[in-house]
């Protein structure tokens, strides 16, 4: 495995959500506390992607190849249309508002699934303070050619990064609750059996230490590659760790992308960063 780590640009207060957009060899990601969204490619440099995004976080990509961005300001699941305007798909449950949906992963069947904890509404730095209207934070599924909402799972205490396993049976699930529950809080990663628009019996997968999991990505094998404290985590499918990228940042997340689907995009605080592995994107 190839570990030589390229610094790409640094224009972020806390950069996120990286997804790669195959028809413009290019990648985007948020600036959550900077209330705006990034555009990096090879020809073109960074540029602004998005000046005003509603405090973007996670991004990834329908199966039209549209942006799907989990939005705090507005505490919803949004869509780019190819003409650049952008709607909400989504953001109650039950009449009730989310907390501040975070993260997002688009299954083969259109179906949408992200994670709601409250870091969006707990002050004003990545959203509006606000009250929260639901009591728990979940992983939920949205099904837009119904346009239904389901809780997937009740069993996170603070559900972030989420990714489906190659044959989509399991969704891994992180839970970084040890941030707010220090005694009885989780670091772990979380796998979950798929069962049509929910999740069965979760069970622990893997530890992430130093720090905790927040994004992460699956390559092609069904090998995870997690972010940590000062870099990325990468576990085989049974849970053993097998590398471990160093990265001179705190990792918030990364994504596969590339021409070939062979380059690790990372986005750590203030930057974007890029490694070369050995494994091919989904």
């Amino acid at each position: 495995m190839k570990t030589y780590l390229e610094k790409l640009c640094s224009p972020a207060l806390w950069a996120e959500g990286p997804v790669w957009l195959p028809d413009e060899d290019a990648i985007i990601f948020s600036d959550v506390k900077g209330n705006r969204m990034f555009r990096w490619s090879e020809h073109d440099g960074v540029s602004v992607w998005r000046q005003y995004s509603n405090y973007a976080n996670g991004n990834a990509l329908d199966n039209e190849g549209k942006v799907i961005t989990c939005e705090h300001g507005r505490r919803g699941i949004s869509r780019t249309e190819k003409d650049g305007s952008v709607v909400i798909l989504v953001e109650k449950i039950d009449g009730k508002r989310f907390n501040s949906p975070n993260d997002v992963v688009v299954r083969s069947d259109g179906t949408i699934w992200f994670t709601d904890p409250p870091y969006g509404i707990i002050n004003d730095k990545e959203g509006y303070k606000s009250e929260s209207q639901i009591i728990g934070c979940y992983v939920y599924c949205y099904d837009p050619n119904y346009n239904t909402i389901s809780i997937a799972t009740s069993d996170v205490q603070r559900p972030n990064g989420l990714a489906f396993s190659p044959d989509e049976k399991w969704l891994y699930v992180a839970d970084m609750s040890i941030i707010d529950f220090p005694v009885h809080g989780r670091r772990e990663l979380r796998i979950y059996p798929v069962q049509n628009n929910i999740l069965g019996a979760g069970k622990h997968f893997a530890t992430i230490y130093p720090g905790f999991p927040d994004g992460f990505c699956v390559d092609k094998s069904g090998n995870i590659y997690c972010s940590c404290l000062d870099g990325v985590l990468v576990f085989d499918n049974s849970g053993k760790q097998i590398h471990k990228i160093v990265v001179p940042e705190q990792v918030s997340n990364c994504t596969f992308g590339g021409p070939n689907g062979d380059q690790l995009y990372i986005t750590a605080t203030t930057s974007l960063y890029r490694v070369s592995v050995d494994t091919l994107c989904l």
